[in-house]
């Protein structure tokens, strides 16, 4: 149990859900329409009606230091949101951090160059970095995308 004003730890198996729902949230409060989907096994946490189509929203969760095995988004009309609870306390709001495609591909090429160089990993037509050992994504710290950070109007410019 937390007491208000004490650093919360969400359980595991809800971290993700508890982001999702942070994120819905404030789309909602930007008079922007989120849906949550359903499932286990998806690619798309959030939907949001645009004018043309459906903007697809992927939300990762962290609680520690760094975002673990992020393996990007790509395509059209996708955004990335991460949610920072790391040291918030229950009454605190978490950071957001937005990213569209772009910005993951610029990250990616900024990030892993020089590994790319050494032959330590490569990185797909869909800018995924696939490791020696055969492991697919990496890991995100803030700091890294301290740019992207409450970047609400990367969204609404889509939306609109």
């Amino acid at each position: 149990m937390t007491f208000l004003g004490e650093e919360m730890k969400i359980a595991k198996d809800i971290l993700g859900l508890a982001a999702e729902f942070a994120v819905a949230s404030e789309l909602c409060r930007r008079n922007i329409y989120a849906q949550l989907t359903l499932g286990p096994r998806k690619r798309t946490d959030l939907l949001v009606e645009t004018e043309k189509s459906m903007l697809r929203i992927q939300v990762k969760g962290k609680q520690g230091r760094e975002w673990p095995g992020v393996k990007g988004i790509y395509g059209e009309d996708i955004i990335l949101v991460f949610v920072d609870f790391e040291n918030k306390k229950e009454n605190e709001r978490p950071d957001f951090y937005i990213l569209t495609v772009k910005d993951w591909e610029k990250l990616i090429e900024k990030v892993l160059t020089s590994k790319v160089e050494k032959g330590e990993v490569t990185i797909d037509d869909k800018y995924m970095p696939t490791w020696k050992d055969g492991y697919q994504g990496m890991s995100i710290k803030p700091q890294m995308i301290k740019d992207c950070q409450e970047r609400w109007d990367k969204i609404k410019m889509l939306v609109e």
